[in-house]
């Protein structure tokens, strides 16, 4: 990782919390990693959306 870590504390119901940890332990994936991972996709996916958009709307404003 580059630069200082940060921390998340977040709320999520229990039973979505067990499921969770219990698939990550099936898959052998620590939960933090598997949260990252999807962190890094999520901001992937929707920064190429963003930029499809913004460049749609250029064009048409054009």
């Amino acid at each position: 990782m580059t630069g200082k870590d940060a921390g998340f504390r977040i709320r999520v119901e229990r039973d979505l919390r067990e499921k969770f940890i219990e698939m990550c332990r099936a898959k052998d994936r620590p939960a933090a990693q598997v949260i990252r991972d999807f962190m890094r996709l999520y901001i992937e996916e929707n920064t190429v959306a963003n930029d499809v958009g913004a460049t749609k709307r250029k064009k048409g404003n054009s």
